[in-house]
């Protein structure tokens, strides 16, 4: 059986589907369906949200996020390759864990339980969701200030303030508490020595505050002696927002040339 000719692009947190604009372009014109759902509470216009956060945000976290991405790989008539950014990347590892998907690429991902999260530009990047009172029941929007920090560091304030103005929208906090305490749950919890998944191939931004190389490069590690192909890549000079910013043909093509070479 030759490899899946489905993508699902899963998108992360303070973003919609528009996200992936370039990258679902880029494999539609290369023959793949591509799909680009949006989480739930997320299906509106940007503008729509911004105005009025669909509250049921609040109460969404990564075991439903997982379990809705999940029911939507199923609905499929051949197992898709999995493209996730950011909490998307960790939801493509949890997907591949359970068995789901031909292949998986985790860009830029969130940490599962047991990789080391705690460096500074991280925690810098995530402190609003995690210092406003009785935030993990709460809908926030991000500051301008906090969203070019941890995914747009090396952009001028003129470029990233347009590319907030066009993407950014309010998020649920509570996947950022289950994400800062995942230590002490099992809520991220991935099984790195299922011999059974799908290829895995783990891409970071040299520049990424968010989600650093050195994190990746950590997670990558954990899946080592399991006797399942995964690899990791690492892309100079890129921030959080590879996937999107000046270039992203070039994580686009390797991406492509990775899943060719899945067997």
């Amino acid at each position: 059986m030759g490899m899946s000719k489905t993508i699902i692009l899963i998108h992360g947190a303070w973003v919609t589907p528009k996200c992936w604009d370039p990258f679902k372009r880029y494999f539609e014109a290369r023959g793949y369906k591509v799909l680009t759902p949006a989480w739930p509470g997320k299906e509106r216009s940007i503008e729509d949200q911004r105005k009025s956060p669909d509250q049921v945000l609040a109460n969404i976290g990564l075991k439903e996020l997982v379990n809705y991405h999940a029911k939507i790989v199923q609905a499929e008539n051949e197992p898709p390759i999995l493209i996730g950014h950011g909490f998307g990347g960790f939801i493509v590892q949890a997907l591949l864990c359970r068995g789901l998907g031909k292949a998986g690429i985790a860009i830029d991902s969130a940490p599962p339980k047991g990789v080391f999260s705690l460096f500074p530009t991280a925690v810098w990047s995530c402190k609003m969701p995690l210092v406003t009172p009785y935030s993990w029941k709460k809908v926030l929007t991000c500051p301008f200030e906090d969203f070019k920090y941890g995914l747009l560091n090396t952009f001028s304030d003129e470029e990233a303030r347009a590319i907030y103005n066009d993407f950014a929208v309010p998020e649920g906090c509570k996947i950022f508490w289950q994400a800062a305490l995942a230590p002490l749950a099992r809520t991220m919890f991935i099984n790195f020595k299922n011999k059974d998944r799908a290829p895995l191939l783990l891409i970071a931004g040299e520049k990424d505050h968010l989600v650093p190389a050195a994190m990746n490069k950590i997670n990558f590690k954990k899946y080592e002696g399991d006797g399942t192909k995964t690899d990791f890549k690492e892309f100079p000079g890129r921030v959080h927002w590879l996937i999107a910013q000046k270039g992203w043909e070039e994580i686009a093509e390797y991406c492509e040339k990775w899943i060719e070479g899945v067997k």
